[in-house]
């Protein structure tokens, strides 16, 4: 069964009493922070948003997250969302960012960025993720919910009965090319950025993530596929052209789906919210 999803209510995001959080999304080019209403899934106000330092060292990238949280004057939990699998306590892949970030400590690097603070890391993917099972697409899903953020690469989130399975790196599965060129990477035959490289039609292109798509549900048998990333805002174009059996949604969250995941991934792990169990140990 489904994890419970905080209430939503009528009134405007923000009111006072209602749970609010702080998320952090750090890409490869920009740092976005925002409060979200817990509530709604939403943002209160404006996002802050800033450029990745450039290197993207775990230094520099803390120390940006710190300067610009305290523009909020926050002094709650702080959810970070990172392009890296977080594996206890440690950032094992660097996706877009320096690769000092392999093996760095994260506890410890927050620990000194923003001494005081309670901070949560979590895998990028992962956060949007929780984001469409408590808030979007995946709501009210039973089973095994898979969201794929199609962009540079291809992320991935596994979330069963709205409980986070953290870390898949499904964009680095082996599939056989249909094009008939071997074998490769899932994101390296069907990531949108493949689609504009090659100048694929949503045509050409579809039959490359149906087959992916057919790959991954071979092995897992999903409920429901819910697809990411800019290639989501035209669904309409595409998806119709997908050829695998299981249903597949758009995101509806988007670009501030990681700064919500972020905020609901802090709020559960320090007791703000109760999600029933949808969170892993935070040392996962």
């Amino acid at each position: 069964m489904s994890v419970p999803t905080p209430a939503a209510t009528d009134l405007p995001p923000g009111t006072p009493g209602t749970p609010t959080g702080l998320g952090v999304d750090v890409g490869g080019t920009g740092i976005k922070v925002g409060l979200v209403d817990l509530a709604r899934g939403e943002l209160i106000g404006d996002r802050v948003v800033r450029g990745t330092p450039q290197p993207a060292t775990p230094d520099a990238i803390a120390q940006t997250i710190r300067e610009m949280t305290e523009e909020f004057e926050w002094t709650g939990p702080v959810g970070v969302a990172l392009p890296s699998v977080i594996h206890e306590g440690v950032a094992r892949i660097a996706h877009n960012i320096d690769k000092s970030w392999i093996g760095c400590d994260v506890a410890e690097l927050f620990d000194r960025h923003l001494p005081g603070r309670t901070v949560l890391m979590l895998n990028d993917a992962d956060a949007a993720g929780l984001t469409e099972v408590h808030y979007g697409a995946g709501e009210g899903i039973d089973g095994l919910v898979i969201l794929l953020t199609f962009g540079t690469g291809i992320g991935s989130a596994l979330l069963l009965d709205g409980r986070l399975l953290p870390n898949s790196e499904f964009g680095h599965v082996i599939v056989e090319d249909i094009a008939g060129r071997g074998f490769d990477e899932a994101e390296h035959l069907a990531s949108a950025a493949v689609r504009s490289r090659d100048g694929l039609s949503f045509a050409e292109w579809a039959p490359h993530v149906s087959n992916v798509l057919r790959s991954i549900e071979d092995l897992l048998w999903p409920r429901a596929f819910v697809l990411g990333g800019g290639v989501s805002e035209v669904a309409d174009e595409w998806f119709p052209l997908l050829e695998n059996r299981t249903p597949v949604r758009a995101a509806v969250r988007r670009g501030d789906a990681g700064i919500i995941g972020a905020a609901l991934y802090a709020a559960g792990h320090s007791g703000v919210l109760d999600l029933g169990g949808a969170l892993p140990d935070d040392e996962d």
